[in-house]
């Protein structure tokens, strides 16, 4: 495992590369320190998996550059839903979207949806542009454990079984994103992050009129 601070030249350009190859490597986010792979290589989609001990039925979140890029991952989008995100991206907030049917296994729920965030940091932003527009990450931690919030809890959990950890000091946020999707018209929180469900709600009945 190689091992580089963001101080270093030269190290987020070796994670773009090592990623590209079909490597996974973690990295700070606006939240927690995420472990991302590429959407061209399932096969270091499954070893994210295989790391964490992550139920398959849990898939991988989807990091994205632009807003734009919504349009190549998911079919069918809920414009309001859309609108209501952008008033918190770039941030914390991770909406559910029907998947695109090229999308790797790996990024989809057994019910055919993905989790869509557009992140508020410059790293994985520039990673996901520079792999197409997304990238498939989660929260650097083994499943069932709290999510590093520091390169050097990310060394204590994996050792070296990473292809690359970024060191870019603490975490800025100890909560993960906040999850939504739409149900009958009406936007369910299926996981309470960093945005309170209330300013949520508050927010979706001013878009939703």
């Amino acid at each position: 495992m190689s091992y580089l601070s963001l101080e270093e030249g030269r190290a987020l350009e070796e994670a773009i590369i090592t990623m590209s190859r079909g490597g996974i490597v973690a990295f700070p986010t606006d939240t927690v320190y995420g472990i991302g792979a590429s959407l061209e290589h399932p096969a270091a989609l499954q070893r994210i998996y295989d790391l964490k001990g992550r139920q398959p039925d849990k898939p991988l979140p989807i990091l994205i550059a632009r807003a734009e890029v919504i349009d190549d991952l998911s079919p069918d989008v809920d414009e309001r839903l859309i609108d209501l995100a952008q008033r918190f991206w770039p941030g914390a907030l991770t909406v559910v979207l029907p998947a695109a049917d090229h999308l790797p296994a790996e990024v989809k729920a057994p019910d055919n949806t993905i989790g869509v965030r557009l992140p508020n940091h410059s790293i994985p932003l520039t990673i996901a542009e520079r792999l197409g527009g997304a990238v498939a990450t989660t929260s650097a931690n083994l499943s069932g454990q709290a999510a590093a919030l520091s390169a050097a809890e990310i060394k204590d959990s994996f050792g070296s079984k990473l292809d690359l950890v970024l060191d870019g000091g603490f975490s800025p946020q100890e909560n993960p994103s906040t999850v939504i999707r739409v149900v009958d018209g009406e936007i369910v929180v299926l996981r309470e992050g960093a945005i309170s469900a209330d300013e949520l709600r508050s927010a979706w009945g001013t878009a939703s009129r």
